[in-house]
């Protein structure tokens, strides 16, 4: 009998990590969803799924849910999905440098941490595909956003390394940019916000009070162009599974606009389009 595929995907929990688990194991991957807290691997367990813990913020962590992993397949890893990430709202100007270096730890240190630990595993197998969960936001930023816009960019920039320095060999290395996907991003990114930004002192408390806090604190139901978690797995699967896959993934048509527009602008013009959202 032909073995599972493998792959391994972080920030499995809800959202599109757990969209993409399931579409996965539907077409007959072995998936093993991993998950920053215990309680959530607990849960994925209780589904039927492999579940280590695996914290991008904890470096023990990553050592030993990947070893977890390598364990039950024998030492061998198809694919790897990095798609845990997390927000910090909050005005540049307001971002404590601890803000900074915290979610760069979650969204691009541990990231880099666990995809340079599964590359000597495809390299000894002699194939293997490693998708990194970019956004729009790693194509151009948004005001609020630039914690989350600088972890982006900082994958950006790692990715089409990786990407180029990969071209000697069968580990195939491809971004998704994704726009609006319905997910929790938004009501988990307000404890990072309330433990970092002191926005009653801000010299922008009043914007803070029409803008961000109702946008953090009030489901506004979806963005005019939001999409499911289902658009995001059906680019994983081609990403995946294709012979050739892009190295690139737009999801949504706001990544698309923002992608052309980028290529299009003069950055004056480009920042108006964007500062009049």
């Amino acid at each position: 009998m032909t073995q599972k595929p493998s792959i391994l995907v972080t920030g499995s929990s809800s959202g599109i990590g757990y969209d993409a688990i399931h579409g996965l194991r539907a077409r007959g991957w072995r998936v093993f969803a991993s998950c920053r807290q215990e309680k959530d691997c607990d849960r994925l367990r209780a589904e039927g799924f492999e579940s280590p813990r695996i914290d991008h913020t904890d470096p023990a962590s990553i050592e030993i849910g990947l070893a977890e992993v390598l364990a039950a397949t024998g030492g061998t890893l198809d694919a790897l999905f990095n798609n845990g990430a997390h927000g910090t709202p909050g005005a540049v100007e307001d971002l404590p440098a601890g803000a900074l270096r915290e979610i760069f730890e979650a969204n691009v240190f541990g990231l880099h941490d666990l995809t340079c630990k599964v590359i000597p595993v495809m390299r000894a197998q002699g194939h293997g595909r490693i998708v990194n969960h970019s956004s729009v936001l790693g194509l151009v930023t948004l005001r609020w956003r630039g914690a989350y816009v600088a972890t982006k960019f900082a994958l950006e920039g790692l990715t089409d390394t990786l990407r180029v320095e990969m071209r000697d060999t069968d580990i195939h290395i491809v971004t998704l940019n994704t726009g609006p996907v319905t997910s929790k991003i938004r009501v988990n990114s307000i404890p990072h916000f309330e433990r970092w930004v002191d926005w009653q002192h801000s010299a922008r408390a009043d914007q803070y009070r029409d803008s961000l806090l109702k946008r953090l604190y009030e489901d506004r139901g979806p963005d005019r162009f939001e999409l499911p978690p289902s658009a995001v797995t059906k680019k994983l699967i081609h990403a995946l599974e294709s012979r050739r896959p892009k190295p690139r993934y737009y999801i949504t048509t706001p990544t698309y606009i923002m992608g052309l527009a980028r290529r299009l602008l003069p950055t004056r013009l480009l920042d108006w389009v964007i500062a009049k959202g």
